[in-house]
């Protein structure tokens, strides 16, 4: 299992390793724990998801999301073992919410969170398990 030391003034959720279908988290109002899927991340919730296949992700699926206010600076977009590029549809229909999408793959965008986060960044994060 990969662990990850991330920096201390990170405030909120921040992935703390992985399992063999989800994530170790910390920083939420529920303290240390696994989530055993993918992850939606907001800067004060972790909440399991549900992710479809990458080829099938539409802005439905983030619900979580669209729902933050004020809403996020950006997104990350964590796809799993490797970085798999969303549909251009999803991307524009996020987009013509002010939301930009950064897709890389899930251990990178884990790392990212946690360095955004420390920076106290409002962003957002759908990381699909790998």
């Amino acid at each position: 299992m990969a662990e990850f030391n991330q920096d201390p003034r990170a405030s909120g959720p921040v992935i703390t390793g992985f399992t063999a279908h989800g994530f170790k988290l910390d920083g939420d109002n529920l303290g240390p724990r696994r989530v055993e899927s993918s992850l939606v991340l907001t800067p004060v919730s972790a909440m399991p998801w549900d992710a479809p296949a990458i080829d099938a992700l539409g802005i439905a699926a983030l619900e979580q999301v669209l729902a933050m206010d004020p809403p996020p600076e950006f997104m990350l977009l964590g796809t799993g073992p490797a970085l798999a590029h969303p549909p251009r549809a999803f991307i524009r229909a996020m987009e013509e919410r002010g939301i930009g999408v950064e897709a890389m793959d899930s251990r990178a965008a884990a790392r990212a969170w946690g360095i955004l986060r420390s920076e106290d960044r409002w962003i957002a994060a759908a990381i699909m398990a790998i």
